[in-house]
């Protein structure tokens, strides 16, 4: 549509896998052109990954790899071949963003790196996205998401009552560290264009990217020394108003009452008004006995009725108390099948 606010933006996307190939489905969402390179054989990896029997038998790739490139121009080239690399040239010249996300040093000895690309293109953004930066110790180091947020101090977080990290079905460095920060890094830098006429090089490390994010365990180690464990904070459990509770037939409820109004109103609907005042807000300190002890009470209470009959209760209240949805009741939520956009 001509009045998104990317529209007659062209985007070159070397990338492969999840990233980058997310970030630039967000910009063509936002109104860019997206053309997407791979090489003549296999093409993204991310063709056969979690291909369905059906898919594979038919020769079309996942749904993985569909969901993330659904709309973009797909050309097939081996940049290692002359004719593949003056055709690379030849639309890197033309775009406004180039985004890829091989090592450091790969698209250089390509003869494709940025030096050569701005010779070109001066206005061109270049982003390459990487798991540890474009420099540094670990620049050549292999890695995915799980190694990713386990070096920024976030799979640690990430933990069970027993302190054991929880392996996430949501790649919080692929999809935050690189995807979100590399497009929030285009949308500045394409604006910067505007304003100079000079395009740049965007180096996104995911591991930083998400490092720098890690707020409120970073405020346990600047005030205290050292990050507070599973049930022990604020927010990882510690407090019986921002947590989770098992129901009758073994499914949760997301309690996030967390200022004291919401609690109080919470602690009305269950039929406890004498609880209105343990709140963390009024003296009760995350991760103590009485604080264990309450939520003890509470995971009693939840489990009396089905999640359906607390969501009854609890949906004319209003005070931060929700379904744990799994994600095909998401798809079916009023609140995604309303026509909110994107």
């Amino acid at each position: 549509m001509a009045d998104l606010p990317l529209s007659g933006v062209r985007v070159l996307d070397l990338s492969r896998l999840l990233p980058g190939p997310l970030a630039t489905l967000r910009l063509q969402e936002l109104g860019a052109q997206v053309t997407k390179v791979e090489d003549p054989g296999a093409g993204d990896t991310a063709r056969a990954m979690l291909q369905t029997e059906a898919q594979r038998a038919a020769g079309e790739p996942g749904t993985f790899y569909t969901l993330l490139n659904r709309g973009k121009t797909i050309e097939r080239l081996d940049l290692k071949s002359q004719d593949g690399h003056a055709r690379l040239l030849a639309l890197a010249a033309q775009c406004e963003v180039l985004v890829e996300g091989f090592r450091p040093g790969v698209m250089a000895r390509l003869g494709l790196g940025y030096d050569t690309l701005r010779a070109l293109n001066p206005r061109l953004v270049y982003c390459a996205i990487s798991g540890y930066g474009q420099h540094g110790p670990m620049a050549q180091r292999a890695g995915h998401d799980i190694n990713y947020i386990g070096y920024a101090g976030v799979l640690d977080q990430l933990a069970a009552p027993d302190d054991a990290p929880i392996v996430p079905n949501f790649q919080i460095g692929d999809l935050f560290g690189g995807a979100q920060s590399a497009v929030q890094e285009i949308l500045a830098a394409l604006y910067a264009v505007g304003r100079t006429g000079q395009g740049r090089a965007l180096d996104i490390s995911m591991t930083h990217a998400v490092q720098r994010s890690n707020l409120l365990p970073a405020v346990a180690v600047l005030d205290h020394g050292a990050t507070r464990r599973s049930g022990q904070d604020l927010l990882n459990g510690g407090v019986p108003c921002y947590n989770v509770y098992r129901t009758r037939d073994d499914r949760w409820m997301a309690v996030g009452a967390l200022e004291l109004k919401f609690w109080q109103t919470l602690c009305e609907v269950i039929g406890k008004p004498q609880w209105r005042t343990l709140h963390w807000s009024l003296g009760q300190a995350p991760g103590s006995d009485a604080a264990r002890a309450l939520k003890t009470e509470l995971d009693a209470i939840f489990a009396t009725r089905t999640q359906a009959a607390w969501c009854a209760l609890f949906d004319p209240a209003d005070c931060c108390v929700s379904p744990v949805l799994r994600l095909e009741e998401a798809f079916a939520h009023p609140l995604f099948t309303a026509g909110q956009a994107r």
